[in-house]
């Protein structure tokens, strides 16, 4: 079984029903966006993230890198956490770009991309998943997705070297993508040291970022017990998965993020990224 190369092979697994639901949402979300715009606030910074940039995405990618800089500028992780430490104004709109999990196409698809528009990203990757193999770890990666047996490749620690040198962040997503609600304090202290070292072990990059795997809180982890053991573990910001634009005073340790799909159009953008 080959890994999967395309957004239209990823979707082939899933049901009916999620197809529809996808049809209707897009629709919904199309009538929404009417009268919306990104550029009607200002003073902000807003964390659009990917999973994946696929084969049939790249397109779509570059296009919306290109979207978005017509309302903003890029920032890096760093100038974002060395910014909201100072307490100075953010002013104007910035985008920091980033991706969870640690596919093999953010390094082949997401960036030449990144780098040919002049951005760069922070890739938080989960390092248990880093060099696994198609053949050897098969079980593994099909137990990555909870929708059926798909295998995508992941990055190698090679992949992530270059993507470093290339001007990129690596970030840390835990060992294991573990849904950290569901461990005990010494288990997620477990998953936050361990992939901080191995990171800075094999990538030669000191680690100072981490994203919560699924990123909600009070569901996918305990906000109060998990903060306090980020900051301990040496992390200088932590990301969640809720939506909306950080503004001045925000905390580098409850940064929200939006979704993307490199395959959205514009409108869905401007909806989501207007919020």
């Amino acid at each position: 079984m080959k890994s999967i190369r395309t957004y239209a092979e990823f979707t082939s697994h899933f049901g009916n029903t999620s197809r529809l639901r996808t049809i209707f949402r897009d629709a919904a979300i199309l009538a929404l966006s009417v009268g919306r715009n990104i550029s009607s606030s200002s003073n902000w910074i807003r964390f659009p993230y990917y999973h994946h940039v696929f084969d049939d995405e790249r397109y779509g990618f570059t296009r919306q890198l290109n979207y978005l800089r017509d309302f903003g500028e890029f920032i890096s992780l760093d100038d974002v956490v060395g910014l909201l430490n100072s307490g100075g104004k953010i002013d104007g709109r910035y985008f920091c770009v980033t991706f969870d999990d640690g596919f093999k196409n953010c390094h082949t698809n997401a960036v030449p991309i990144l780098i040919d528009n002049g951005a760069n990203a922070v890739f938080f990757i989960a390092t248990g998943y880093i060099d696994t193999d198609l053949e050897n770890d098969k079980e593994k990666l099909f137990n990555f997705f909870d929708y059926g047996k798909i295998l995508i490749e992941f990055l190698s620690w090679q992949n992530c070297r270059d993507m470093a040198e290339a001007g990129m962040t690596i970030g840390s997503h835990t060992v294991n993508h573990a849904r950290l609600a569901k461990l005990d304090e010494k288990e997620v202290a477990h998953e936050l040291t361990t992939s901080k070292e191995m990171i800075e072990n094999n990538v030669g990059q000191v680690c100072n970022h981490f994203c919560i795997p699924f990123g909600i809180p009070n569901r996918d982890y305990k906000v109060e017990r998990d903060l306090k053991l980020v900051r301990a573990s040496g992390y200088k910001s932590m990301l969640t998965t809720q939506r909306g634009a950080t503004h001045m005073g925000a905390s580098p340790y409850q940064l929200c993020r939006d979704h993307i799909l490199a395959n959205w159009c514009n409108y869905q953008l401007r909806y989501f990224l207007s919020l």
